[in-house]
């Protein structure tokens, strides 16, 4: 059954951040899609038996926090790390003095070079936390954690942006805000 969430919680990622035509899908402007349509569309594709209660429990046991409903749950939705172009409606938010990014070593040169760029996405994601961005650089290699003077960045103009699931967000990261620890 785990796996089964795994693969749900994957094929989810996939069709609310990036490729929703994969099955067929359609998102509004916000990234919402409708929760039946979703559940039609996934089974009609794949074989994973998805229900509302399924989708319930791959929302709520998503280690990440990656998805949302609405109020009624007729809508549900990725909270960040779209390569789409939608608008989540997120209003700008003080950061904290420091936030942190993590990555693999051998990403480091392009991004001591260059600070950190959205690339594909939306935004720079950066955590509140150096487990969490751990975590995510554990990902990709053998993970560094960068400090990132977030709240230098604020004071110069640069916005930030809190997802639901409380990842940081910004449009970038100049080399001068990045600190290797």
């Amino acid at each position: 059954m785990k796996d089964n969430l795994k693969h749900i919680s994957k094929l989810m990622s996939l069709v609310l951040r990036h490729k929703p035509e994969t099955i067929g899908l359609k998102l509004d402007e916000n990234g919402w899609a409708d929760t039946m349509k979703l559940i039609e569309k996934m089974n009609s594709n794949y074989n994973y038996g998805v229900d509302i209660s399924l989708l319930e429990e791959v929302v709520t046991t998503n280690d990440k926090k990656r998805f949302s409903f609405n109020d009624d749950k007729t809508k549900i939705r990725a909270n960040q790390g779209h390569s789409l172009d939608i608008e989540l409606n997120l209003e700008p938010v003080t950061p904290p003095d420091i936030l942190y990014h993590g990555t693999a070593v051998h990403f480091l040169d392009s991004i001591l070079k260059n600070g950190l760029q959205k690339q594909s996405r939306q935004h720079v994601h950066l955590s509140a936390t150096e487990e969490t961005a751990k975590a995510v650089g554990s990902r990709h290699g053998k993970p560094v954690i960068l400090t990132i003077r977030a709240k230098e960045m604020s004071a110069k103009g640069y916005l930030f942006f809190l997802s639901a699931n409380q990842v940081w967000l910004t449009e970038q990261v100049p080399v001068e805000y990045i600190c290797r620890e």
